[in-house]
Protein backbone atom coordinates (compact mmCIF):
# COMPACT_ATOMS: atom_id res chain seq x y z
CA UNK A 1 0.00 0.00 0.00
CA UNK A 2 2.92 2.34 0.76
CA UNK A 3 4.25 1.72 -2.75
CA UNK A 4 0.92 2.65 -4.34
CA UNK A 5 0.68 5.77 -2.22
CA UNK A 6 4.27 6.66 -3.06
CA UNK A 7 3.61 6.18 -6.78
CA UNK A 8 0.55 8.43 -6.56
CA UNK A 9 2.56 11.09 -4.71
CA UNK A 10 5.27 10.89 -7.39
CA UNK A 11 2.73 11.26 -10.20
CA UNK A 12 0.99 14.21 -8.54
CA UNK A 13 4.20 16.12 -7.84
CA UNK A 14 4.41 18.96 -10.36
CA UNK A 15 8.23 18.96 -10.36
CA UNK A 16 8.25 15.43 -11.82
CA UNK A 17 6.37 16.63 -14.91
CA UNK A 18 8.67 19.43 -16.00
CA UNK A 19 12.23 19.67 -17.25
CA UNK A 20 14.30 17.44 -19.50
CA UNK A 21 13.71 14.38 -17.31
CA UNK A 22 10.08 15.21 -16.57
CA UNK A 23 7.09 13.13 -17.58
CA UNK A 24 5.97 15.57 -20.29
CA UNK A 25 9.28 15.48 -22.14
CA UNK A 26 9.65 11.71 -21.72
CA UNK A 27 6.11 11.21 -22.99
CA UNK A 28 6.83 13.24 -26.11
CA UNK A 29 10.01 11.24 -26.70
CA UNK A 30 8.04 8.01 -26.28
CA UNK A 31 5.36 9.21 -28.69
CA UNK A 32 7.94 10.26 -31.29
CA UNK A 33 9.81 6.94 -31.09
CA UNK A 34 6.55 4.99 -31.38
CA UNK A 35 5.38 7.04 -34.37
CA UNK A 36 8.71 6.70 -36.20
CA UNK A 37 8.86 2.93 -35.67
CA UNK A 38 5.22 2.47 -36.63
CA UNK A 39 5.71 4.52 -39.80
CA UNK A 40 8.77 2.54 -40.86
CA UNK A 41 7.04 -0.75 -40.05
CA UNK A 42 4.03 0.19 -42.16
CA UNK A 43 6.25 1.19 -45.08
CA UNK A 44 7.96 -2.21 -44.93
CA UNK A 45 5.09 -4.57 -44.12
CA UNK A 46 2.00 -3.16 -45.81
CA UNK A 47 3.25 -2.98 -49.43
CA UNK A 48 4.54 -6.56 -49.16
CA UNK A 49 1.29 -7.82 -47.64
CA UNK A 50 -0.92 -5.97 -50.12
CA UNK A 51 0.98 -7.18 -53.18
CA UNK A 52 1.22 -10.78 -51.95
CA UNK A 53 -2.42 -10.74 -50.90
CA UNK A 54 -3.41 -9.44 -54.33
CA UNK A 55 -1.32 -12.05 -56.14
CA UNK A 56 -2.29 -14.85 -53.77
CA UNK A 57 1.21 -16.30 -53.87
CA UNK A 58 4.02 -16.39 -51.31
CA UNK A 59 1.99 -14.69 -48.61
CA UNK A 60 1.74 -17.65 -46.28
CA UNK A 61 5.51 -18.12 -46.35
CA UNK A 62 6.11 -14.41 -45.70
CA UNK A 63 3.67 -14.42 -42.79
CA UNK A 64 5.25 -17.50 -41.25
CA UNK A 65 8.74 -16.04 -41.58
CA UNK A 66 7.67 -12.74 -40.03
CA UNK A 67 5.93 -14.53 -37.18
CA UNK A 68 9.20 -16.21 -36.25
CA UNK A 69 10.19 -12.76 -35.03
CA UNK A 70 7.52 -13.00 -32.34
CA UNK A 71 9.41 -15.87 -30.76
CA UNK A 72 12.59 -13.79 -30.45
CA UNK A 73 12.54 -11.35 -27.51
CA UNK A 74 12.90 -7.74 -28.60
CA UNK A 75 15.34 -7.15 -25.77
CA UNK A 76 17.60 -9.93 -27.08
CA UNK A 77 17.52 -8.40 -30.58
CA UNK A 78 18.41 -5.01 -29.10
CA UNK A 79 21.36 -6.44 -27.18
CA UNK A 80 22.71 -8.17 -30.30
CA UNK A 81 22.35 -4.98 -32.31
CA UNK A 82 24.11 -2.95 -29.61
CA UNK A 83 27.02 -5.41 -29.66
CA UNK A 84 27.26 -5.23 -33.46
CA UNK A 85 28.70 -2.36 -35.53
CA UNK A 86 25.14 -0.98 -35.70
CA UNK A 87 25.48 -0.23 -31.99
CA UNK A 88 27.36 2.96 -32.89
CA UNK A 89 24.46 4.31 -34.97
CA UNK A 90 22.74 6.24 -32.18
CA UNK A 91 19.04 5.35 -31.87
CA UNK A 92 19.01 2.97 -34.83
CA UNK A 93 19.53 -0.25 -32.82
CA UNK A 94 16.38 0.54 -30.83
CA UNK A 95 14.44 1.54 -33.94
CA UNK A 96 15.46 -1.60 -35.84
CA UNK A 97 14.55 -3.86 -32.90
CA UNK A 98 11.13 -2.22 -32.52
CA UNK A 99 10.43 -2.28 -36.26
CA UNK A 100 11.19 -6.00 -36.39
CA UNK A 101 8.77 -6.44 -33.49
CA UNK A 102 5.98 -4.44 -35.18
CA UNK A 103 6.16 -5.98 -38.66
CA UNK A 104 4.46 -9.37 -37.91
CA UNK A 105 1.01 -8.05 -36.83
CA UNK A 106 1.00 -5.55 -39.70
CA UNK A 107 1.96 -8.12 -42.30
CA UNK A 108 -0.32 -10.85 -40.98
CA UNK A 109 -3.46 -8.74 -40.64
CA UNK A 110 -3.00 -7.01 -44.00
CA UNK A 111 -2.40 -10.27 -45.84
CA UNK A 112 -5.32 -12.05 -44.17
CA UNK A 113 -7.53 -9.05 -44.91
CA UNK A 114 -6.58 -9.10 -48.58
CA UNK A 115 -7.16 -12.82 -48.93
CA UNK A 116 -10.46 -12.49 -47.07
CA UNK A 117 -11.96 -10.24 -49.73
CA UNK A 118 -14.97 -11.92 -51.34
CA UNK A 119 -13.66 -13.70 -54.44
CA UNK A 120 -16.99 -13.17 -56.22
CA UNK A 121 -16.52 -9.42 -55.87
CA UNK A 122 -12.99 -9.71 -57.24
CA UNK A 123 -14.15 -11.80 -60.21
CA UNK A 124 -16.96 -9.33 -60.90
CA UNK A 125 -14.49 -6.44 -60.88
CA UNK A 126 -12.22 -8.30 -63.29
CA UNK A 127 -15.22 -9.00 -65.50
CA UNK A 128 -15.89 -5.25 -65.64
CA UNK A 129 -12.44 -4.81 -67.15
CA UNK A 130 -10.55 -3.56 -64.12
CA UNK A 131 -6.78 -3.85 -64.31
CA UNK A 132 -4.77 -5.40 -61.51
CA UNK A 133 -3.79 -2.03 -60.03
CA UNK A 134 -7.36 -0.72 -60.29
CA UNK A 135 -8.64 -3.86 -58.59
CA UNK A 136 -6.07 -3.48 -55.81
CA UNK A 137 -6.80 0.20 -55.16
CA UNK A 138 -10.52 0.29 -55.82
CA UNK A 139 -11.77 -3.04 -54.48
CA UNK A 140 -9.36 -5.13 -52.44
CA UNK A 141 -7.74 -2.49 -50.24
CA UNK A 142 -11.02 -0.76 -49.28
CA UNK A 143 -12.62 -4.11 -48.37
CA UNK A 144 -9.53 -5.26 -46.46
CA UNK A 145 -9.04 -1.91 -44.70
CA UNK A 146 -10.78 -2.79 -41.40
CA UNK A 147 -8.41 -5.70 -40.81
CA UNK A 148 -5.43 -3.67 -42.03
CA UNK A 149 -6.26 -0.95 -39.49
CA UNK A 150 -6.62 -3.58 -36.78
CA UNK A 151 -3.06 -4.66 -37.50
CA UNK A 152 -1.88 -1.06 -37.28
CA UNK A 153 -3.66 -0.64 -33.95
CA UNK A 154 -2.13 -3.82 -32.52
CA UNK A 155 1.34 -2.80 -33.69
CA UNK A 156 0.96 0.71 -32.23
CA UNK A 157 -0.08 -0.56 -28.81
CA UNK A 158 2.70 -3.15 -28.76
CA UNK A 159 5.23 -0.49 -29.71
CA UNK A 160 4.09 1.82 -26.91
CA UNK A 161 4.54 -0.99 -24.40
CA UNK A 162 7.86 -2.18 -25.78
CA UNK A 163 9.49 1.19 -26.54
CA UNK A 164 10.50 1.35 -22.88
CA UNK A 165 13.58 -0.70 -23.88
CA UNK A 166 14.96 2.44 -25.51
CA UNK A 167 16.09 3.50 -22.04
CA UNK A 168 18.38 0.49 -21.86
CA UNK A 169 20.26 1.79 -24.90
CA UNK A 170 20.49 5.31 -23.52
CA UNK A 171 17.47 6.54 -25.45
CA UNK A 172 14.55 8.60 -24.24
CA UNK A 173 10.94 7.78 -23.51
CA UNK A 174 9.00 6.73 -20.46
CA UNK A 175 11.41 3.87 -19.88
CA UNK A 176 13.90 6.42 -18.56
CA UNK A 177 11.59 7.09 -15.63
CA UNK A 178 11.58 3.38 -14.77
CA UNK A 179 15.35 2.94 -15.09
CA UNK A 180 15.93 6.12 -13.06
CA UNK A 181 13.70 4.65 -10.37
CA UNK A 182 15.80 1.48 -10.29
CA UNK A 183 18.99 3.54 -10.08
CA UNK A 184 17.56 5.52 -7.17
CA UNK A 185 16.15 2.38 -5.53
CA UNK A 186 12.77 4.12 -5.66
CA UNK A 187 10.07 1.49 -6.06
CA UNK A 188 7.46 4.24 -6.12
CA UNK A 189 9.05 5.84 -9.19
CA UNK A 190 9.36 2.46 -10.92
CA UNK A 191 5.66 1.79 -10.34
CA UNK A 192 4.76 5.31 -11.45
CA UNK A 193 6.70 4.83 -14.69
CA UNK A 194 5.00 1.50 -15.32
CA UNK A 195 1.60 3.08 -14.74
CA UNK A 196 2.39 5.86 -17.22
CA UNK A 197 3.34 3.32 -19.90
CA UNK A 198 0.19 1.27 -19.25
CA UNK A 199 -2.07 4.34 -19.38
CA UNK A 200 -0.38 5.58 -22.55
CA UNK A 201 -0.89 2.18 -24.22
CA UNK A 202 -4.57 2.19 -23.22
CA UNK A 203 -5.00 5.72 -24.60
CA UNK A 204 -3.44 4.72 -27.92
CA UNK A 205 -5.73 1.69 -28.05
CA UNK A 206 -8.72 3.91 -27.32
CA UNK A 207 -7.80 6.49 -29.96
CA UNK A 208 -7.44 3.86 -32.69
CA UNK A 209 -10.62 2.11 -31.60
CA UNK A 210 -12.61 5.35 -31.50
CA UNK A 211 -11.20 6.45 -34.85
CA UNK A 212 -12.28 3.20 -36.47
CA UNK A 213 -15.73 3.25 -34.87
CA UNK A 214 -16.37 6.87 -35.85
CA UNK A 215 -15.08 6.40 -39.38
CA UNK A 216 -17.13 5.66 -42.49
CA UNK A 217 -18.82 2.28 -42.93
CA UNK A 218 -16.00 1.06 -45.21
CA UNK A 219 -13.47 1.74 -42.44
CA UNK A 220 -15.54 -0.11 -39.85
CA UNK A 221 -16.14 -2.96 -42.24
CA UNK A 222 -19.92 -2.57 -42.05
CA UNK A 223 -20.51 -0.94 -45.39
Amino acid sequence: MNTITGAWDWLTTAANWSGENGVTNRLLEHLFLTAVCLGISCLIALPVALVLGHLGRGGALAVNISNIGRAVPTFAVLVLLLLSPIGDWGSWPTIIALVLFAVPPLLTNAYVGMRGVDRDVVRAARGMGMTGSQLLRGVEIPLALPLILTGVRIAAVQLVATATIAALAGGGGLGRIITAGFNLASTSQVVAGAVLVAVFALLVEGVFEAGQRMGPDWVRGTG
